[in-house]
């Protein structure tokens, strides 16, 4: 009996924190309005799984990998929410075992990965995007180089070089926090880190993981300078720096006493005074996207190891008498300032009803696009709605055309032609002068037919490029009024003539210049 007991007691954590993981993925299959459907940049990757490379003009390899996965898999709604929810899963775990690896007690583990599951992290675990591994990468990460400091084990500054050339992979973003990381060791005790030759040949292991990418990109012109360059003229520059540090506050809302309280542990509690490079690093990269004006989510990969860092020095300063009570408190307040998140940080009402109650994400901000506009919805649900409808449209359209082998059919954007290829039962090769797709165009010498999808507002033909065809139809449009392809056209071009087909050849081969040479 005593044997079977402590059998019970050795498999209690494991069992709560399986319980936790399985009441996150929950939440990632159920927090979701089935008004919604997938995001516009899911579109784009979900496509490249059918352009296998070592590199995209958008984004590296790695996601692409995950899609052909999910190919293989059915390309169903499940299994496109499965792997950026499983990241989420596995980024409690490692938060866990941070919390455990500073002696934490099970209290701090479970805090800590209660802090993170309930979270903004639900949001960007929804969506098959690079954030979610980021994010995952960055935890691991952390969870490997305080491994480090603690065991002095050389093993773990191996697992760290390898999870950042995989992150590198995955997405470039990884460059910043590492040049925080970096900075961080540089100014603190763990500068003696620099002298362990284990670090170098983990170094070669790193460029060893990223080579193939980086010929990719030495070979094909750069073409992620460019990207960065349109990223910064057409989004970034209408993020306000105030909104920003705004973000770092509302997205982890129920966890900020713990990311604060962690703070005054790097200063205060002495065993974590080995450890204050990751305070030191968290501080130059924050700073470094303030600069920049970055998204407010480039930054959540941080957190999560300042959580776990938290929850032990929180365990630590209530740990007797009456301030026990406050551990229970703690795990109240997380899970209660998780509520009100979910009303606004995740698509739960349908369009109509956000509509009717969004003054308070008017409030925050919340409804602010790209163009600096305040819209109906938050941008990111905005660009969830219409592709179905857009797709099946085009689709209609197209299987009404006798030579459908010699239809060309041209999006203005990644996320159109990205939609229509995921949705439209008959159509696989929707391409646009965006993004990746401008180096995925179809030979075109024989075309005879075009479907033109334009944004709203934008001019199907001019008169003049008119007189190229035989007969110019305006075949359908997009009628969801909460969606941002709202008014979205699609113009069925019948009757090519011969100069048309010159001209979408040099401006394919210009588009492409323009990112590779």
């Amino acid at each position: 009996m005593a044997a079977f007991k402590n059998g019970i007691y050795q498999r209690y954590p494991a069992l709560i924190l399986l319980g936790i993981i399985l009441l996150k993925f929950i939440f990632q299959y159920t927090l979701l309005n089935p008004a919604y459907e997938l995001q516009r940049d899911e579109y784009l990757h979900l496509d490249q799984a059918n352009h296998l490379a070592w590199g995209f003009i958008s984004v590296p390899p790695f996601s692409s990998w995950i899609a052909y996965m999910i190919k293989l898999l059915g390309n169903g709604i499940f299994w496109i929410r499965f792997f950026p929810a499983a990241f989420g899963a596995l980024t409690i775990v490692c938060t866990w075992h941070i919390a455990k690896r500073l002696k934490g007690s099970l209290y701090a583990c479970v805090l800590a990965a209660i802090a993170v599951c309930f979270s903004s992290l639900v949001r960007i675990n929804t969506l098959f995007q690079p954030n979610s591994f980021e994010i995952l990468a960055w935890t691991f990460i952390f969870y490997s180089l305080v491994s480090f400091v603690e065991t002095g084990k050389n093993k773990w500054l191996y697992f760290t070089a390898i999870t950042i050339g995989i992150g590198f992979l995955n997405k470039y973003n990884i460059v910043f926090p590492l040049i925080g990381l970096f900075a961080g060791l540089l100014i603190s005790s763990q500068r003696k880190v620099f002298f362990n030759k284990h670090l170098y040949v983990a170094l070669i292991i790193f460029i060893l993981i990223i080579l193939p990418n980086i010929g990719w990109q030495f070979f094909h012109g750069f073409p992620v300078i460019q990207h960065m360059k349109e990223l910064s003229a057409t989004q970034l520059v209408n993020n306000e720096r105030g909104n920003f540090i705004k973000e770092q506050l509302l997205f982890f809302i129920g966890s900020i006493i713990l990311i604060i309280i962690s703070f005054f542990g790097f200063a205060f509690y002495k065993p974590f005074h080995k450890h204050r490079f990751l305070f030191y690093s968290y501080i130059i990269t924050i700073v470094f996207y303030i600069y920049l004006k970055a998204k407010g989510y480039y930054a959540f990969g941080l957190y999560p190891a300042l959580i776990a860092f938290g929850t032990v020095y929180f365990e630590y300063l209530f740990s007797a008498g009456w301030k026990r009570l406050l551990r229970g408190i703690a795990i109240a307040v997380v899970v209660l300032m998780f509520i009100p998140f979910i009303n606004i940080g995740m698509p739960l009402s349908s369009p109509m009803e956000m509509k009717k109650h969004n003054k308070a994400l008017k409030e925050m901000g919340l409804l602010r696009w790209e163009d600096g506009k305040d819209h109906d919805l938050p941008q990111d649900f905005a660009d969830m709605l219409g592709w179905k409808e857009l797709a099946l449209k085009t689709d209609s359209i197209y299987q009404t055309l006798k030579d459908r082998d010699h239809t060309l059919i041209l999006t203005d954007n990644y996320g159109q032609a990205g939609a229509i290829n995921f949705y439209a039962p008959h159509i696989k090769h929707a391409v646009s002068f965006n993004a990746d797709y401008a180096t995925w165009f179809p030979d075109l010498d024989s075309i005879s037919a075009i479907i033109l999808i334009k944004e709203a507002g934008e001019q199907a033909l001019s008169p003049e490029e008119a007189k190229h065809f035989k007969k110019v139809i305006t075949a359908g449009i997009v009628t969801n009024p909460f969606a941002r392809e709202y008014k979205t056209t699609i113009s069925l071009l019948l009757g090519v003539d011969s100069t048309i087909l010159p001209y979408l050849k040099f401006k394919a081969i210009q588009e492409r210049k323009k990112y590779m040479h």
